[in-house]
C-alpha cells in the first residue's frame, strides 16, 4: 500500500521558538541574556531534529485500512471501522482524521489515539446516509507525534473508495428474522388471530428453527430419531404490488430523509416479508408517467431486482398522473392483488382529483392507501400558545390536521382501505396492515 506524507512542525516547537526569539531581543539589552538564549536555540534545534528523525525512523509509521461495507443502507445506522497498527519502536500520539463523503456534511470526523511500540487499535463508528446514491470515501490522514511533541509527521493512507447507498436492506433483514422466527410482535407488529383459516397438509419435514412446535409429528419423530413436523400449505399465493407516488408531494423532509425515501424503504421490506409468507411482489413507481413496472413473483431474485429498482428512484418534481397509474394497471394486472399505494394527500380537495381513480383501482383489487401525518404540525397543536402569532400558527395546523382525517373518512366512505401514519412507523405499521388483510382473508 503507498503512503503519502508530509513534515509540520507543531505548536509546542513554534511557541518555544518564539520565546527565544523574544530572549535574543532582550539579549540586545541585557548582555548575559544573550548567550543563553544562543544554547537554548541549538537545544531546541537538536530537539526538532531528533524528534524528526524518530518520526521518520520507520518507513510506514502507522498503518490505517478502513473496513466499509460494500454498501450502505439509507437511514440507517451503519457501522465503519478504522484498523491501526504502529511499527514505531516508542509510544506515539496518532490523530486520525476520516475522509468521509461530502454528503454527510461533517468536517471535525477525528479521534485522537496512543499507540505503544507494534500496537493495533480499532475504531469504531457509524454513519446514517439520508439519501441514495454513490458516496465518495477519500483518504484517511494520521497526523502522528512522539513523545518530544515538536514535529508532526503526516501519512495519507490512500482508501478512497466509492460505496453506493442502497435502501434500507439492514430494516429488510431485520424484519425478515422476525417474520422467520415468528417474534414480530417485540417491534410493535400485532399478532393478528386467524380465524377460519383452512390449512391443507403438505408434507413431512425436519423440524427447523422458527417451525411451530404444536406441528411436531411424534410419531415420525419416533421412527427417524429427529424432531419431524408437519407442514402446511397456507392459503394461495397472492400478488402484493407497492405503488410508489414519486411526485412532488413525496419530497418532503422528515427527519433529514424524504417521504419518497421512507416509502422506498418500507416497500422493500413489506415486498421481503410478502415473499417470505408465499405471496407475490411486485412494483410500479410513476409521478407524471410509469417510472418503472415490475410484474409480481417468488422467483429467488426477486428481491435483488427490486432492490436494484429501488436503488434508482427519483423525483423530476413532478404532478403525479393517477389516470396513467390506473390505465396501466388495468391493463397489466388482471389478477385481483393488493395494491399498497404510498402517497401523501394534504388537503381534502387534492384528494377529490384523484379520487375517481382510486375508487376504480379499489373495484378491482384490495387497494390500501398510504399516507402520512405531518409530525411538525402535530408538535404545533400539541405546544401551549403563548402569543397571537402562535395562535395563528396553531389554527392553520388544526385545519391541516383536520383535513387529514377528513381524507381517511372520505376514503373509508368510499370502501378503500387507509393507512395514516408517520414516517418514522410507517414500516411497522405497513406491515401491521399487511398481516391484518392476510388474517381477515381479504386477499
Amino acid at each position: 500500500m503507498k503512503f503519502l506524507w508530509a513534515l509540520y512542525f507543531s505548536n509546542r516547537f513554534f511557541t518555544l521558538a518564539g520565546s527565544i526569539a523574544a530572549l535574543f531581543v532582550v539579549g540586545f539589552f541585557i548582555e548575559i541574556v544573550f548567550p543563553l538564549a544562543k544554547i537554548l536555540f541549538l537545544l531546541l534545534v537538536a530537539a526538532a531534529l531528533a524528534d524528526v528523525v524518530l518520526l521518520f525512523s520507520s518507513r510506514l509509521g502507522v498503518k490505517a485500512v478502513r473496513h466499509c461495507p460494500e454498501r450502505l443502507s439509507n437511514g440507517d445506522e451503519n457501522q465503519i471501522h478504522i484498523s491501526l497498527q504502529s511499527f514505531f519502536r516508542f509510544p506515539v500520539l496518532v490523530f486520525v482524521i476520516d475522509e468521509i463523503p461530502h454528503q454527510f456534511q461533517v468536517r471535525d470526523m477525528y479521534f485522537p489515539i496512543r499507540l505503544t511500540s507494534g500496537e493495533t487499535q480499532q475504531i469504531d463508528y457509524s454513519l446514517r446516509p439520508v439519501k441514495r446514491g454513490e458516496y465518495d470515501f477519500g483518504g484517511i490522514n494520521l497526523l502522528i507525534s512522539s513523545v518530544v511533541g515538536l514535529a508532526t509527521r503526516r501519512v495519507i493512507a490512500p482508501e478512497n473508495k466509492p460505496v453506493p447507498v442502497y435502501p434500507s436492506f439492514l430494516q429488510m433483514r431485520k424484519y425478515e428474522l422476525l417474520a422467520i422466527s415468528n417474534n414480530l410482535t417485540n417491534t410493535g407488529i400485532k399478532r393478528i388471530r386467524r380465524i377460519g383459516q383452512n390449512l391443507e397438509f403438505e408434507q413431512i419435514k425436519k423440524y427447523t428453527a422458527g417451525d411451530d412446535i404444536r406441528s411436531i409429528n411424534w410419531k415420525a419423530t419416533a421412527r427417524k430419531g429427529d424432531l419431524m413436523v408437519n407442514n402446511f400449505q397456507d392459503e394461495r399465493s397472492q400478488q402484493v404490488y407497492s405503488l410508489i407516488d414519486k411526485g412532488r408531494v413525496m419530497k418532503m423532509p422528515f427527519n433529514g430523509m424524504s417521504l419518497l425515501d421512507y416509502a422506498i424503504n418500507a416497500s422493500l421490506v413489506i415486498s421481503n416479508i410478502a415473499i417470505k409468507k408465499s405471496d407475490k411482489a411486485g412494483l410500479i413507481t410513476f409521478q407524471d408517467k410509469i417510472g418503472t413496472l415490475l410484474s409480481a413473483s417468488r422467483i429467488n431474485k426477486q428481491m435483488s431486482n427490486i432492490m436494484d429498482i429501488l436503488y434508482n428512484q427519483k423525483t423530476a418534481y413532478r404532478e403525479s398522473d393517477f389516470s396513467v397509474l390506473y390505465a396501466t394497471i388495468r391493463r397489466r394486472i388482471t389478477q385481483r392483488s393488493l395494491l399498497l399505494l404510498f402517497t401523501n394527500f394534504e388537503t381534502n380537495y387534492s384528494l377529490q382529483r384523484q379520487l375517481p381513480y382510486l375508487k376504480n383501482l379499489a373495484h378491482q383489487h384490495l387497494l390500501v392507501v398510504v399516507f402520512f401525518e405531518n409530525t411538525e404540525m402535530k408538535t404545533l397543536i400539541e405546544k401551549k400558545a403563548a402569543d397571537l402569532e402562535s395562535i395563528y400558527y396553531k389554527a392553520v395546523s388544526e385545519k391541516f390536521s383536520y383535513e387529514k382525517k377528513l381524507i381517511v373518512k372520505e376514503l373509508r366512505k368510499n370502501g378503500i382501505q387507509t393507512l395514516l401514519t408517520t414516517p418514522e412507523k410507517l414500516t411497522v405499521n405497513t406491515i401491521n396492515k399487511y398481516l391484518e388483510l392476510k388474517a381477515r382473508n381479504l386477499i
